[in-house]
């Protein structure tokens, strides 16, 4: 049976490639008997919008697939599905019968994955929602279902939004799709930027070098980011970012595109953090264990009261440790 070739928890990104015992097989078929808790609706859908590619180019969901094809799939929506239930503390935003918002910490990975299956926020909200909302025919032993429709990078901290059933699920997963959920984020960058604000709308693909990586690529999926100048540094500008589509690491991928690198992002600033002229910035930057990103604005419909809702999260002590130092 085929097999991932890549499985990255940061960007909830698989890669497959088929083997000859699969060829022949539809492509939503595939990857229906390979995902785990996704149906093959939602598996159309996510290949209606070309979050799956084969052979780096959009398909449609009867393609049959062919031996030795590689498939590079974006898991946007993670679907409601049980995980362990662990006691990990929350910081909990809001909460109601339907959903809860959580302020993510960095360092923690939001969905299990890549031998990752503990420690994670999936495994934490299950905990939570299992002490909060008893499901029926659930002893102490038995795991809660988690509704994840949105996903933020492990070093990414920031506003979350779960859902507690299957239709609050649908709804934002809908709502998301539709482009009609309001995501903001800060971000600080390496150099000076000029312009007060700016549009990157640069297709985004898996660096076919580095499977965990991600690049602007003319044979990607459209990925269309929006930012404007909060604060200007010397070297240094801090940006509010927003995102109208929600491809894997696409704000980083993206500033990086433009020469303004996410400060302390390893993956994308090509070493810019290590060429820090200032060395006690230098140092700050290597001590903070993560990148200069936080979501800090999430707005939506209540999917059942109907309500616009929305919250902001200011940044977290490190980050602005960083902004006094500079």
């Amino acid at each position: 049976m085929s097999q991932p070739v890549s499985n990255s928890t940061d960007g909830v990104g698989i890669s497959f490639r088929v083997d000859e015992g699969d060829a022949g097989l539809r492509l939503d078929a595939f990857l229906a008997e390979r995902i785990a808790g996704w149906s093959r609706s939602r598996l159309q859908r996510l290949i209606g919008d070309e979050d799956v590619l084969v052979n780096e180019k959009p398909a449609k969901p009867s393609y049959k697939v062919r031996k030795d094809d590689e498939i590079d799939v974006d898991l946007v929506e993670t679907p409601s599905r049980r995980f362990e239930p662990e006691d990990i503390p929350l910081e909990i935003v809001f909460e109601d019968e339907f959903l809860a918002v959580i302020n993510k910490p960095a360092g923690m990975v939001v969905h299990p994955g890549a031998g990752i299956d503990r420690g994670t926020l999936a495994n934490a909200i299950a905990g939570h929602f299992k002490f909060q909302i008893p499901a029926p025919n659930l002893n102490a032993e038995s795991e809660s279902r988690v509704g994840i429709v949105h996903r933020l990078d492990k070093d990414t901290s920031g506003l979350i939004v779960v859902a507690k059933d299957e239709q609050t699920a649908e709804e934002l997963s809908r709502q998301f799709h539709d482009r009609e959920v309001e995501k903001s984020y800060i971000a600080l960058v390496h150099g000076r930027v000029e312009q007060t604000a700016g549009t990157i709308d640069r297709p985004i693909a898996r660096d076919r070098w580095h499977r965990t990586k991600m690049t602007v690529s003319a044979n990607g999926r459209n990925a269309l980011t929006l930012w404007k100048v909060r604060q200007r540094f010397d070297k240094y500008t801090l940006l509010e970012v927003d995102i109208k589509t929600g491809r894997t690491h696409q704000i980083r991928v993206h500033l990086a595109s433009i020469n303004h690198p996410v400060v302390g992002d390893g993956v994308y600033n090509e070493g810019r953090d290590n060429s820090i002229a200032n060395v006690e910035i230098r140092k700050a930057v290597a001590q903070l264990g993560r990148f200069f990103l936080h979501a800090e604005r999430l707005a939506f419909k209540h999917p059942v009261t109907k309500k616009s809702m929305q919250f902001t999260q200011t940044l977290p002590r490190e980050l602005n440790g960083l902004l006094d130092l500079i």
